[in-house]
């Protein structure tokens, strides 16, 4: 070849585009990650919130309607029961009309039917509410991993993400404290209080802009540019971004069982599903199978405060060692743990090993969830990660659904306190087993 053949080749090689993603590989922590992560922490708190406040009125709820603890655990389910196919409906359309605009609509939405609840006449009033107000609330129960993940530094992504499970604790502490001070009014304030939690929306509209990863794959460079200067990266304008050639699946479920993808979302739903209720089947009956051990109501819900507390430090420890070890590391071991402490508790034979068993089943347990619902977000490309992430999420939500039922049932056949406890732990090690062969996401950046 000519010199000037080569020259001629030279010039008219096409320039390779950027990827989103190198843009956060080389991004700082800034002070609008950190406003994005208040407003995202605080919908996560709204979540927890919502699902277990009404857990500690329940026998307020009883009594007003005149319902046995059977009809009381379908109340209790009934925001997790709209909120399966609320999931499976926004994740799919957040891949389409992007992150932000559901967050706004699904929080907003939430506020007035949660109101609207507050006033309900009678049982299946206010059941049929509830089971709407689980779909409003499924939006943005969905798309706040998927979401923060795609804001945040690459190098930090996988910590943060960690700390923003922290959010349900803090909403199960908030759950408790309302019922005491509010519950002695009844049930119906409780509720209320949740229906303002959907002026957050303002907040989120205000602090958090919409994904660069989800922009640029619309074909808004100019906007997506925008976004990653206002999160302290230097990108230079009239910047047009990579997107990865997957924009024509964008929001189809039907892809997640394809190829590849297929190999992930199998197991993927059934860790969401036996994790789920390796969890939610122990918090829902928590306080009544702490009474068959001989505890107070008041006692109870202090043993439950407690937990919550011991989830911190659990979120804490694993997201420190997540950015070192990666995901599996540190997954696998915490839900192992978990399940011995599981075991533990449901044998402890006193008050001490009761207390020691549950708050080491908390510290693991909830570590756990924290890396989770990291690494169930980044399986997935941009173009289908709040569609994976709704089916992860309905998975979870069919068993909170289910587990509350279920263990009401053996409760009422006098099952007993360590035949139900040890049932429960046992979905802990299925999830364990199902887990182990996904793939490691640690340091690898987003599609």
């Amino acid at each position: 070849m000519s010199a000037t053949s080569a020259e001629s080749g030279a010039t008219t090689e096409e320039p390779r585009l950027p990827a989103v993603g190198t843009y956060f590989d080389r991004m700082p922590f800034t002070r609008g990650h950190l406003l994005i992560g208040v407003a995202l922490f605080m919908a996560f708190v709204i979540e927890s919130w919502e699902q277990l406040a009404l857990v500690y009125v329940a026998g307020d709820l009883g009594g007003e309607f005149g319902i046995d603890s059977g009809r009381v655990g379908w109340v209790l389910s009934a925001v997790a029961l709209g909120m399966i196919p609320g999931c499976l409906v926004w994740g799919p359309v957040s891949d389409r009309i992007g992150r932000r605009a559901v967050c706004l609509w699904s929080l907003s939405a939430y506020g007035v039917i949660a109101l609207a609840s507050a006033f309900s006449p009678n049982f299946a009033t206010l059941l049929a509410i509830r089971v709407l107000s689980g779909l409003a609330l499924a939006g943005i129960y969905t798309v706040t991993f998927p979401y923060f993940l795609e804001l945040l530094p690459t190098r930090t992504r996988g910590r943060a993400a960690v700390y923003l499970s922290i959010g349900w604790p803090i909403g199960t502490l908030a759950a408790v404290g309302a019922t005491q001070l509010l519950g002695g009014i009844g049930w119906h304030a409780v509720v209320i209080a949740s229906a303002v939690a959907g002026l957050w929306a303002f907040a989120i509209r205000a602090w958090v802009p919409e994904s660069p990863y989800w922009l640029a794959g619309r074909g808004q460079h100019a906007r997506a540019a925008a976004v990653l200067r206002g999160l302290g990266a230097d990108v230079p304008e009239g910047t047009v971004f990579a997107t990865g050639g997957v924009q024509e699946k964008a929001g189809r479920p039907a892809e997640l069982l394809r190829g590849p993808l297929a190999r992930i979302t199998v197991p993927m739903l059934v860790v969401n599903f036996t994790f789920n209720w390796g969890y939610w089947g122990l918090q829902t009956w928590l306080p009544t199978l702490l009474q068959d051990k001989g505890l107070s109501m008041s006692a109870s819900l202090g043993f439950v405060c407690l937990s919550a507390l011991c989830m911190i430090p659990g979120y804490v420890s694993a997201s420190l060692l997540t950015g070192r070890y990666g995901r599996k590391k540190v997954f696998l071991p915490y839900v192992a743990a978990a399940a011995v402490s599981g075991i533990a508790f449901a044998c402890s034979a006193n008050m001490v090993q009761l207390y020691v068993a549950n708050f080491a089943l908390s510290f693991f347990s909830l570590g756990a969830w924290g890396v989770w619902n990291t690494w169930n977000g980044e399986f997935y490309p941009t173009a289908l990660r709040a569609t994976g992430y709704s089916w992860a999420t309905s998975a979870q939500l069919l068993a909170t659904s289910l587990a509350p039922s279920v263990v009401g049932f053996l409760l009422a056949r006098a099952t007993g306190f360590t035949p139900t406890v040890l049932f429960i732990t046992a979905f802990l090690l299925v999830a364990l087993l199902v887990a182990a062969p996904l793939p490691e996401t640690e340091g690898r950046g987003l599609e």
